[in-house]
């Protein structure tokens, strides 16, 4: 059975701060080229099939999207695929925007 966790914008700003991840940005070109969260790398969400097995090695994997629904599937995908501590951002980059959280652009989003 496949299941992952749903976090709110506040959960994920704690949990970049404290936790090692791997954010993943599943929207399309077009809208990753508006800005990503920082941090985060782009596989879109038609892609995932393919480069799936990339999550699998990280201890905790973020998904989101643009409101949620993308990486709520790419969340349940992975976690049947056997990455472990996966999550879904609910609400996407709308309501990491609303929180009044930042974005940067898509070649400085995974600077580690």
């Amino acid at each position: 059975m496949s299941t992952y966790i749903e976090i709110e914008t506040s959960e994920l700003s704690d949990m970049m701060a404290t936790k090692p991840m791997l954010l993943v940005d599943v929207r399309n070109d077009d809208e990753v080229a508006r800005g990503i969260i920082s941090g985060a790398i782009h596989i879109p969400l038609a892609l995932l099939p393919l480069k799936y097995d990339q999550l699998t090695k990280a201890e905790n994997v973020v998904f989101y999207c643009h409101s949620g629904a993308r990486s709520a599937h790419a969340a349940a995908f992975s976690s049947s695929k056997g990455c472990k501590n996966v999550y879904n951002l609910i609400g996407g980059v709308l309501a990491w925007a609303k929180a009044g959280h930042p974005f940067v652009a898509k070649d400085e989003g995974n600077k580690k």
